[in-house]
């Protein structure tokens, strides 16, 4: 989400180049308002999965904290009072990890061309400057608190175990698989393709909710140096206005805790690679689909008349309190069993879950054990580990980054070089896991909008 200090909602979206502009938060009073009321390259033969990184880097508990992502947090009014209240941090060490998370935001910027950073060396960066700043234990400290204030803070028994479908109503995303499921009463009734946060902005894990649909959002950019640079068409505080072509959030956001929403805006080219800065992103017209559906599964009454009056006056930010909140559970699965096979997924963000122990796990999980599988079947099984125990550039995920000149800017990581996913047929998995896609929606134009009553254009 773009950050803005100004205010006390934390921002991650931070927006270099913004025609990539996403999950972004207004800064106008009339929206803080509303939002308190709402609130390919194949093994050639099978190897083990990469080892751990070396000591020397982010601990494995540390799975998604980058400097810009602690610089928005510092944006919450309480966060600094809750470091020096619950971790005993000192108001010099709070300044410090302020200034050196502030700086590194401030250098950030994409480039299309540009040699992409990697989600691994954020983390570490992150890391060691912290370290430097408050010391070892604190930063593990620091890491574990950031950490479950991102996840939302939801207890574990809160959530669905891993992999597995869910027997209630909520909202499943798997983001190495780029894809949002919708389920009621446990029953997958529609599946979107979706866009993810950069590695260097990741979308977090854990469960939270969705409790409002913003129609018609603005947008204020922050006081932040890239907002004016280059062949930018912003200025710093000017508001882009609800409706604006230009407005990254398109005609709706729904946040859904801290720092992240689910938001249109984005094209279909950018549904099933990285498309934002720690935010959910779909097309508008699958926004606007998800948002009437999120609607009626919260019990809430939103009619065709309602959004068309909506979209006619596209000046007029919108607020709708949904009726109950909706729980949306955000995983970080590489190794699934759908619909009877194994599904294996890139690890875009580098936390080392592709490996033979976590695949045990998942076999186990549906009765199938890993050696008594056939020897042709482990070394195929062992290849796709192997294959995919990769990050987004094709490197070795926790691989240890090789040391580079310091430069005067950093940046972020855009695509995906490879394939994404591998798919096996196990036989003994037949009619076992977690459903196929429904009402697959990829975002392409081929789709058309649901039925809705006669309206005006």
């Amino acid at each position: 989400m773009i950050r803005n200090f100004r205010f006390t909602f934390p921002l991650i979206m931070i927006a270099i180049t913004l025609s990539f502009a996403a999950c972004v938060e207004p800064t106008t009073n009339a929206n803080k308002n509303a939002n308190s009321t709402a609130n390919a390259n194949a093994a050639p033969a099978a190897q083990p999965a990469p080892s751990p990184a070396p000591a020397t880097t982010a601990p494995a508990d540390q799975t998604g904290l980058t400097l810009p992502v602690l610089d928005a947090f510092f944006a919450e009014e309480k966060f600094a009072d809750d470091l020096k209240s619950k971790l005993q941090l000192t108001d010099d060490q709070i300044n410090k990890l302020k200034t050196i998370a502030r700086q590194q935001t401030m250098k950030l910027r994409e480039n299309e061309n540009a040699d992409f950073g990697r989600a691994t060396a954020a983390r570490d960066e992150a890391y060691q400057q912290t370290k430097s700043a408050i010391g070892e234990e604190r930063t593990r400290e620091l890491i574990a608190f950031v950490n479950e204030r991102w996840s939302g803070g939801a207890a574990p028994a809160a959530s669905t175990a891993s992999s597995a479908a869910p027997q209630d109503t909520r909202i499943v995303v798997n983001t190495p698989a780029f894809r949002m499921d919708v389920f009621e009463n446990g029953r997958l009734i529609k599946t979107y393709k979706v866009g993810i946060g950069y590695p260097e902005f990741p979308l977090p894990k854990g469960l939270r909710k969705a409790d409002t649909i913003i129609f018609n959002p603005t947008w204020t950019p922050p006081d932040e140096p890239w907002v004016e640079a280059g062949n930018s068409k912003f200025k710093v505080g000017e508001k882009v206005a609800a409706g604006d072509k230009s407005n990254p959030l398109g005609p709706i956001k729904i946040p859904i805790g801290l720092p992240s929403l689910i938001h249109g805006g984005k094209s279909p080219a950018k549904l099933g690679n990285f498309a934002s800065h720690g935010c959910v992103g779909l097309t508008s017209r699958q926004v606007e689909d998800f948002a009437r559906l999120l609607a009626r599964l919260s019990g809430t009454q939103i009619t065709d008349e309602q959004i068309a009056s909506y979209e006619k006056d596209k000046s007029e930010t919108k607020p709708v309190k949904l009726k109950s909140a909706v729980p949306v559970d955000l995983r970080y699965d590489t190794i699934t069993v759908e619909d009877g096979k194994l599904h294996v997924y890139r690890d875009v963000y580098d936390r080392g879950t592709n490996t033979e122990e976590n695949l045990r796990n998942v076999l186990q999980q549906y009765g199938v054990n890993f050696d008594q599988l056939s020897a042709d079947k482990r070394s195929e099984v062992l290849r796709a580990i192997n294959q995919m125990a990769r990050n987004a550039l094709g490197k070795p995920a926790t691989e240890s980054p090789e040391p580079k000149a310091k430069s005067s800017s950093a940046k972020v990581t855009r695509t995906i070089k490879g394939n994404k996913e591998i798919v096996i047929d196990i036989p003994e998995l037949a009619g076992k896991g977690y459903p196929s896609p429904v009402e697959f929606d990829d975002g392409g134009v081929s789709h058309q909008a649901p039925p809705r009553s006669r309206r005006r254009r």
